[in-house]
């Protein structure tokens, strides 16, 4: 799907919050995180959701190769590292996914000419991985101190045989589906800022699942904010 495309459903709705209609349940799977895990990246965290549990390490801002230098802003690499292999053609387009949602939350023009480097390694996959991808990066970016103009998260959506909306799907639940869908969504606003979708649905099921998202992703951001309490009140 383009953006253009995802725009223009959004505009039908006044680019705010879509009410969720039917027999759809905002169900999340058990959150975990942890922050500062590592000690050589700038920032660090570890983000579970169910029995998906990512790592991810922030480098930066550092020199930044001539060949990739911006001058008015910083680079951002994404690398994701699956748990046993090499990176596939899925890794890239999940790198892909994840920095276009980086660099639209980071304030990048604050660091011209330097380097940002993401790196994600997979410890477990048990289905919404890039939503679980989305969650560990921002918040090692917050752990790393970044300037950002909002904070993210991500949301995934499968649809089953029967039409219904599954939240947070395993992989055995991915593997029934019908149509797969990510969304990346702002903490100010909740505007789409990424999608990623995969099998066959509707305008409506599209907008279904943005508005499900939408209503989830308030769920998971009250988690953030959980989280960084719990974690400074302990150096307070």
């Amino acid at each position: 799907m383009t953006s253009s495309t995802l725009d223009r459903l959004l505009f039908l709705h006044g680019g705010g919050v879509m009410e969720v209609c039917g027999s759809s349940s905002v169900t999340l799977r058990e959150f975990g995180c942890e922050q500062s895990l590592l000690s050589r990246p700038d920032g660090s965290a570890s983000f579970i959701q169910g029995d998906t549990s990512v790592l991810a390490g922030v480098y930066g801002p550092a020199e930044v190769k001539v060949s990739k230098e911006i001058y008015d802003r910083a680079t951002l690499e994404v690398l994701i590292q699956p748990k046993v292999g090499l990176p596939s053609v899925r890794e890239r387009s999940q790198e892909q996914c994840v920095r276009e949602t980086c660099e639209a939350s980071l304030l990048l023009s604050l660091h011209p000419r330097s380097s940002l480097t993401l790196i994600l390694q997979v410890l477990h996959d048990d289905g919404s991985l890039l939503s679980c991808f989305l969650n560990a990066a921002c918040m090692a970016l917050m752990d790393a101190g970044l300037p950002m103009s909002c904070l993210f998260c991500g949301v995934t959506c499968a649809i089953d045989t029967d039409g219904q909306i599954i939240t947070d799907p395993t992989a055995a639940q991915e593997k029934e589906s019908r149509a797969l869908m990510t969304f990346a969504i702002d903490s100010t606003e909740r505007r789409v800022l990424m999608s990623s979708t995969k099998g066959s649905f509707s305008v409506h099921e599209l907008q279904q699942c943005i508005a499900v998202s939408q209503k989830a992703s308030e769920k998971i951001f009250q988690f953030y904010r959980d989280s960084v309490r719990r974690r400074y009140s302990k150096t307070l």
